[in-house]
């Protein structure tokens, strides 16, 4: 991937801080700003690979929903070779990011096809698909249409097919939900943010970024048709599951 400047987007005091958008400026500093705000990032990407490569199937579409710059796209891109007919569709609703994650696709060769589309995931067309990423979107959607995305996921998932979604969340136990919040603030104060950065950023996020409950996560997909759900990976407050299609 190219090498991204470094995250200074909240560094300054900002005499108002507008809701945060995945603009050209975030484009220019995803990479470092996604590496130093959420814990075991690169652990989630490795793990996202593997799970790929374990459940992808023949004659089937792989779905990257909300792949912004195309991390995710592109480790299941490099898990899929050997397995006959497949094809990637990435999906983002930023025109930056598309563009972006277009150029870091075609800098790598590989024979499996793969289309970038600038839509929003929550009206993308998903058929006949076998492996399908939400790699820190769901949060993104407004929490009374989530249910309405999962499903169309699911609809479009083959019998094996799975989910493979990654959120922050929170604690139903609110002192532990401080806790883990700190842990993160932690996180982000060792990876080189300020005070002001952290808090600005946390102000910027919080109105387009509605966290739910882990165990909310794991009854929506039940509820949509999900039999198994299981956690895979977790570092405080951030998550990544696995939902099976039977």
């Amino acid at each position: 991937m190219h090498d991204s400047k470094k995250d200074a987007i909240f560094a300054e005091p900002l005499t108002q801080v507008s809701d945060f958008v995945f603009d050209q400026k975030v484009v220019e500093v995803f990479p470092d700003m996604i590496n130093r705000s959420v814990p075991g990032y690169q652990s989630i990407l490795h793990g996202i690979g593997q799970l790929t490569q374990r459940f992808a199937q023949p004659h089937s579409k792989v779905y990257d929903l909300g792949c912004s710059l195309g991390a995710a796209t592109l480790v299941m891109r490099q898990n899929l070779a050997g397995i006959a007919d497949l094809q990637i569709v990435a999906a983002d609703n930023s025109v930056a990011m598309v563009e972006r994650c277009r150029l870091h696709l075609e800098g790598f060769r590989s024979d499996i096809p793969a289309e970038v589309v600038c839509a929003d995931v929550r009206e993308l067309d998903i058929d006949n698909a076998s492996v399908v990423t939400m790699n820190f979107t769901l949060q993104f959607i407004p929490q009374d249409q989530r249910q309405s995305v999962l499903q169309r996921i699911y609809d479009g998932l083959k019998p094996g097919g799975v989910l493979l979604l990654s959120e922050k969340f929170k604690s139903e136990n609110a002192d532990l939900n401080e806790v883990l919040v700190d842990l993160h603030h932690e996180f982000k104060r060792a990876n080189g943010y300020s005070e002001l950065e952290i808090s600005q950023k946390r102000a910027a996020i919080e109105n387009v970024m509605r966290v739910d409950s882990l165990a909310t996560h794991q009854q929506r997909l039940h509820d949509v048709g999900f039999t198994a759900v299981q956690v895979w990976f977790q570092c405080y407050n951030f998550t990544a599951l696995i939902a099976v299609k039977n």
